[in-house]
């Protein structure tokens, strides 16, 4: 069987029993940074096995454990910090294993996502997981233009050395008024939360250098502001024009109204009201 464990993201106590269990069971525990498990492993004074498996010999490692895993061997695939599975190639592996007819299991724990999420005084109803941006400028771009009518509250990982530009770079298409909490060093002794604007939490890096490990929640728009902001994308069109748009796509008349009426924020009578008056005022 492959588990997938949950470790702690700073703080050691935050590990389940479960899970040390678990990593002293199993045959190999397959780490994302062999370095930084070990020190887990020496602190609860665990002997098992560990084997590498990170970004860049997934390619290499991926059938290599999915063999030892059909031939009965338990695995338990830990990241550096937090869930598996989670900006990590250990998504991977567990697709791997489901493919190859290997029983998948999650040992939940720590997560960066949820403790920013919950620290961070936003919306928690609806949110959304964004990791880190893309490199990629185009891809990048299509993130961020997505940023603007999202309503859901967004989660971003950064790293101390990109946080101020990838700021800036989400202040390009986002209002510098949305709120945000940078939450830095999660369970650890020095972590802090800064719950402030997008815009004042730029000046306030640009003052104060980035040092730590990050996590950034964004406020998602309000949803009634993009109802406006939809509606007046048809002020200077009128409403017989608006209808001839629907029926020329080949809506009837009451499905072209429905259509009309839901663009700009109105009711059907509102909408057949209006047409009579255009109508009137055209004669």
């Amino acid at each position: 069987m492959l588990y997938l464990c949950a470790t702690p993201i700073g703080n050691l106590e935050d590990i389940t029993l479960r899970v040390l269990r678990i990593l002293e069971e199993v045959d190999v525990i397959a780490a994302e940074d062999t370095r930084q498990t070990i020190k887990l492993l020496n602190h609860f004074d665990i002997k098992t096995p560990l084997v590498s498996y990170h970004e860049h010999n997934k390619f290499q490692k991926t059938p290599i454990l999915v063999k030892e895993l059909l031939e009965g061997k338990n695995i338990a695939l830990v990241t550096d910090a937090g869930t598996p599975a989670i900006s990590d190639p250990g998504a991977d592996l567990a697709l791997a294993a489901y493919e190859a007819g290997v029983e998948v299991t999650s040992l939940p724990g720590a997560s960066a996502v949820v403790t920013a999420l919950t620290l961070s005084g936003l919306p928690t109803r609806r949110f959304a997981f964004e990791g880190f941006l893309p490199q990629d400028k185009k891809e990048r771009a299509r993130v961020l233009k997505n940023l603007c009518s999202s309503t859901y509250t967004t989660v971003f990982y950064e790293a101390p050395h990109r946080l101020v530009k990838t700021l800036e770079a989400v202040a390009e298409v986002i209002p510098g008024e949305r709120k945000i909490a940078v939450c830095k060093e999660l369970t650890k002794r020095h972590e802090t939360v800064l719950q402030c604007t997008l815009e004042e939490a730029i000046a306030y890096f640009h003052a104060n250098e980035p040092k730590g490990e990050f996590v950034f929640a964004l406020e998602g728009a309000d949803a009634n502001e993009l109802e406006k902001e939809e509606q007046k994308k048809w002020d200077d069109v009128s409403l017989e024009e608006h209808m001839e748009r629907y029926m020329s796509q080949g809506m009837d008349r009451k499905e072209a109204m429905k259509a009309v009426a839901k663009d700009r924020g109105m009711t059907k009578n509102q909408v057949y009201k209006g047409l009579l008056v255009d109508s009137e005022k055209n004669k």
